[in-house]
């Protein structure tokens, strides 16, 4: 009879905590995948609206750029300069050897005939007084055309300056390389149906889109324009049978209009990816309630058959049971929450080192430092993934993966990592590694981790104005290493020291710290078989120091 009513009492339990569990988790799926999303569309309009402003900013710059450059030439060069045909064309071979943007230059007089020209062109006897750019040019002062075909019979676009001296006056034109300003306003294009193209007031392309049109022809689009308007359109449209997402705005300074398309099929990919992983992830977690249901029923019911002193161990290992479970869906949670904007930062690191691969990228003069810096970033973003990575570690209790590492190396490359912050606040890192020291087998990554952790929390204690030295040494009697971090920062008041190593306790201000830096160290050493000391003087500074035993 006992036998059979603990067989009610087991099946019981898992009945009711399978329900109960798996209803509040399908619900929490359904709201999540809904809530994200709608996120994400959101995300996408925000992105492209983004997108839109960037690159009409990039557009203007580059435009007035050029007409900066011809401005500045037509007022430096006198009349005498300007007619001078050699003058000219050592002018536009110094261009050239600078940028690519220009095809030729030429100054022209009054009278509609150039006085001078350097390009590949034979315009030689050619009027432009009759030319619409002429007598813009002539009125305005300055001008940037559409595209027009002109006497090359050739698509190009020009900036015409006109210069005055006394009672002459001739006009400087430059003709901009098509080919490079387009590959400029497509290097936008996302995905496999993403276009972008330029159209003047009139709806005419003023460069080739990737689907439909020339430059200089009529482009029908999907929406109606009204005028020019200010800031950035965004809308979801439907072309042939397919829903696109379009952003278009004006120039500031030329009457075009920029105009951009993405597909939201391909930009929603990762939404669709994510949908399924959430529906994995719910399958999964049924599994893991269904089974961890019926172990943790068979074990209850097996611990209530025996007596008080077990019932008492249950009852720990049960708390201690709860504390690990709350740590883990904690780290989960914050190592989910950073791995989002991770994510993000990397994609646009690798954006950017897809734009420096162009070659007029290249000839930035500051092209090292952004190469350097994008892999910097980069970098960092695989550290910031291997503390999160180790944050649930320290819940999951993840085994470590042994490798000879060489502790002076290791430490030395650690330092690099928080240089420039020590630096910033005026504290000096010495280095006093011992030599000959033997290798250590043990997980590099977990282990510069606690050596990371624990010179930022010097660096904390100290503020400003200080130092941090750094020691390594080899017991050849316990055979093991050591490396000792000693501060002159605060100290460690004795009645907290010897909780620093408890998870979320921390001495630092709300929301400066969240006591999981010392407690993720303390974990990793003891799985790495050392283990941690630490010893300190309120306004003196504090020591840790970190033994490993050696190969």
């Amino acid at each position: 009879m006992k036998t059979l009513d603990f067989k009610r009492l087991r099946l019981s339990i898992i009945v009711f905590t399978v329900g109960f569990s798996l209803l509040p988790l399908l619900v929490l799926g359904i709201g999540v995948k809904q809530r994200f999303s709608s996120a994400y569309q959101d995300a996408l309009r925000g992105n492209l609206r983004t997108l839109v402003e960037s690159k009409r900013n990039a557009i203007d710059l580059f435009l007035n750029e050029r007409l900066s450059q011809v401005t500045t030439l037509a007022s430096a060069l006198s009349y005498e300069e300007s007619s001078d045909q050699a003058t000219l064309e050592r002018i536009f071979a110094l261009m050239q050897s600078s940028t690519r943007y220009y095809i030729d230059i030429g100054v022209i007089g009054m009278d509609g005939y150039h006085m001078a020209y350097a390009g590949p062109y034979n315009l030689e006897g050619l009027n432009y007084k009759n030319e619409e750019w002429f007598s813009k040019v002539t009125s305005k002062g300055v001008y940037i055309s559409d595209v027009f075909l002109g006497f090359r019979k050739v698509p190009h676009i020009i900036i015409a300056v006109l210069r005055r001296e006394g009672n002459r006056s001739w006009i400087v034109r430059a003709t901009i390389d098509s080919d490079i300003f387009e590959s400029f306003v497509k290097r936008v294009q996302m995905g496999r149906k993403g276009d972008a193209f330029l159209l003047n007031d009139k709806l005419v392309l003023q460069t080739n889109p990737r689907f439909g049109g020339h430059a200089m022809e009529d482009m029908e689009l999907p929406f109606r324009v009204e005028g020019r308007f200010q800031g950035v359109r965004v809308q979801e449209l439907t072309v042939s049978h397919r829903s696109y997402l379009y952003g278009w705005t004006w120039l500031e300074n030329k009457d075009w209009m920029l105009v951009i398309r993405e597909d939201p099929e391909d930009e929603l990919r990762p939404l669709f990816e994510a949908e399924y992983l959430v529906w994995l992830l719910l399958a999964g977690g049924v599994a893991v309630i269904i089974a961890g249901t019926v172990i943790v029923t068979n074990t209850m019911v097996r611990r209530l058959e025996k007596a008080e002193r077990e019932k008492a161990e249950l009852d720990a290992n049960l708390t201690q049971s709860g504390k690990m479970a709350a740590l883990g869906k904690m780290a989960a949670g914050v190592a989910h929450e950073i791995n989002n904007p991770l994510a993000i930062i990397r994609e646009q690191a690798g954006w950017i080192k897809d734009l420096l691969e162009e070659d007029e990228v290249k000839a930035v003069p500051q092209y090292k430092e952004i190469y350097d810096s994008v892999h910097r970033i980069e970098h960092h973003v695989e550290r910031a993934k291997t503390v999160t990575h180790r944050m649930l570690g320290f819940a999951r209790r993840m085994e470590p993966s042994l490798h000879e590492v060489d502790f002076n190396k290791l430490l030395g490359e650690t330092v690099q990592f928080l240089k420039t912050e020590a630096l910033l606040r005026n504290i000096e890192v010495r280095l006093n590694l011992g030599e000959n020291l033997p290798p250590t087998k043990s997980d590099p990554t977990q282990l510069q981790q606690v050596f990371l952790n624990l010179i930022d929390n010097a660096i904390d204690a100290i503020g400003k104005n200080g130092q941090i030295t750094l020691t390594t040494r080899f017991d050849a009697d316990k055979n093991e290493l050591a490396a000792v971090f000693v501060d002159t920062g605060c100290g460690i008041p004795p009645e907290t020291l010897d909780k620093i190593f408890d998870p979320f306790f921390t001495t630092k201000k709300p929301g400066e710290g969240t006591g999981l830096g010392l407690a993720i160290a303390f974990g990793i050493i003891e799985k790495l078989g050392g283990r941690i000391t630490v010893t300190s003087a309120v306004g003196k500074g504090t020591t840790f120091t970190v033994y490993v035993p050696a190969v």
